[in-house]
């Protein structure tokens, strides 16, 4: 298994997983609270912190996969050359966007478990759903790099034109 499948199915795993822990939370509440009149204690808190899995596992795959919005209005109007150069640029300046904001998560992972910051109802530590936050960033980031160094045709669109008469 390459290194890119195995990505994309640890990802979308998570996401999956995540989304349908949502479903059912939200079914079984829902019909919990219609029929005995009674709700899950804390679904609230599970439900937001599994959004946060779904939407940071979720980020790498929309990296890898070159479904973040793009504004390409021009390209068709601007040299291959310029065009893979401007899409290098725009990778590395996401990866070290990305990275960044990783690094902030992490230190603030660091805060909040060391403060012992925990959910209001359950008492979950919030701390490693922020340091998973800070992994998926960096793990986005690593795949920006990846693009930037080595582009791929649904990303960059000039990239295999260069080989055509």
């Amino acid at each position: 298994m390459t290194a890119r499948r195995l990505l994309e199915t640890l990802c979308s795993m998570l996401a999956a997983l995540a989304l349908f822990a949502i479903m059912w939370l939200t079914l079984v509440d829902v019909s919990s609270r219609k029929l005995i009149s009674a709700s899950i204690p804390g679904s609230l808190e599970v439900t937001e912190l599994l959004m946060v899995v779904v939407i940071f596992a979720g980020l790498p795959l929309v990296s890898l996969r070159g479904e973040h919005v793009a504004f390409d209005s021009l390209d068709a109007f601007m040299p291959r050359g310029l065009l893979r150069a401007q899409r290098a640029l725009i990778d590395g300046l996401c990866a070290l966007a990305l990275a960044w904001v990783g690094w902030l998560m992490g230190v603030k992972g660091s805060q909040m478990l060391e403060y012992g910051d925990k959910t209001q109802q359950l008492g979950l530590t919030l701390g490693y759903f922020v340091y998973l936050m800070s992994a998926l960033l960096f793990v986005a980031a690593a795949v920006h790099v990846l693009l930037m160094l080595s582009p791929v045709t649904h990303h960059h669109p000039g990239v295999d034109d260069a080989a055509k008469p």
